[in-house]
């Protein structure tokens, strides 16, 4: 009797210590929010580089359509912003090692970038679109032209996957600006550059001495983009989102749309897209 005591005891306490470790290792992973507010300090980590998402202005002022959503999203919070620029690697590596809280650069997912990482609600609709010289078109007329063509964009991008999988030779960029992007394919050194639809045409009217274009009509995969986090985030992701829905809901963000992009990129765009390329 004393001994089936003792074994219940034993098992007891053994049900004890896998709950409370459980507890234990879901307020590990629950703690997002909990940090930021107890340092007064949301980390995030972008660009600087892509135009209008996340660059410098003419006074070398980081701003952008994304870096000034966080900004909103972090005076509601009533929480400090501190922004550190790297390239798409370092963003994933500083989410990764917890030396940034989320990422705000334009940031879409695919399902192997999924197991990871989450994004907030969605804060832009867009879909994606190929940069070509003015010229010739670069000999481009479908994404079955990529073939052979070289394409730019900064490695492990969905974009750069895409081109890949249609042929493309790569030419990786290391975070570079749009007008380097932009005067490479005009010149001759690339061929296209397949990115956002939003992005690439407000890049193409800040700079309308270079001779590229956007291919007309050959649009592909519609996507939303909002801030990356760590999939254990979820704390911080909440926060994040409420306060999102909030600014949605009382225009903010739209007006935040229409300054960087001149157009309401909040909403789903009346256009219809036919082609979807898998990347995962």
């Amino acid at each position: 009797m004393k001994s089936k005591k003792s074994l219940i005891s034993v098992l007891f306490f053994l049900t004890l210590v896998i709950i409370s470790g459980c507890k234990a290792q879901t307020s590990e992973q629950d703690n997002s929010w909990q940090k930021v507010s107890k340092s007064n300090q949301l980390t995030v980590a972008t660009a600087g580089t892509l135009f209008p998402a996340s660059y410098h202005d003419k006074n070398n002022q980081l701003t952008g359509y994304d870096v000034e959503v966080i900004k909103e999203v972090a005076k509601r919070l009533d929480i400090n912003v501190t922004f550190k620029e790297s390239n798409i690697d370092g963003m994933l590596a500083a989410l990764q090692n917890g030396s940034a809280d989320l990422a705000a650069n334009d940031f879409s997912l695919n399902k192997t970038q999924s197991k990871k990482f989450v994004l907030s609600s969605p804060i832009k609709y867009s879909f994606g679109s190929m940069v070509v010289r003015k010229s010739d078109d670069s000999g481009i007329q479908s994404l079955k032209d990529l073939k052979g063509k070289k394409a730019a964009g900064e490695a492990t991008t969905n974009y750069m996957k895409i081109a890949e999988k249609f042929g493309a030779k790569l030419v990786s960029y290391d975070n570079a600006t749009n007008d380097q992007y932009l005067t490479d394919v005009a010149n001759g050194r690339t061929d296209v550059i397949l990115n956002d639809y939003y992005l690439q045409k407000m890049a193409l009217g800040a700079l309308p001495d270079v001779p590229v274009k956007i291919l007309k009509d050959v649009y592909y995969n519609p996507t939303h983009s909002g801030f990356l986090l760590k999939k254990e985030n979820q704390a911080l992701r909440k926060k994040i989102n409420q306060t999102i829905k909030t600014m949605r809901e009382d225009g903010t963000l739209t007006k935040i749309s229409q300054k960087f992009f001149y157009a309401d990129v909040t909403k789903e765009p009346n256009i219809e897209i036919k082609t979807t390329v898998d990347v995962n």
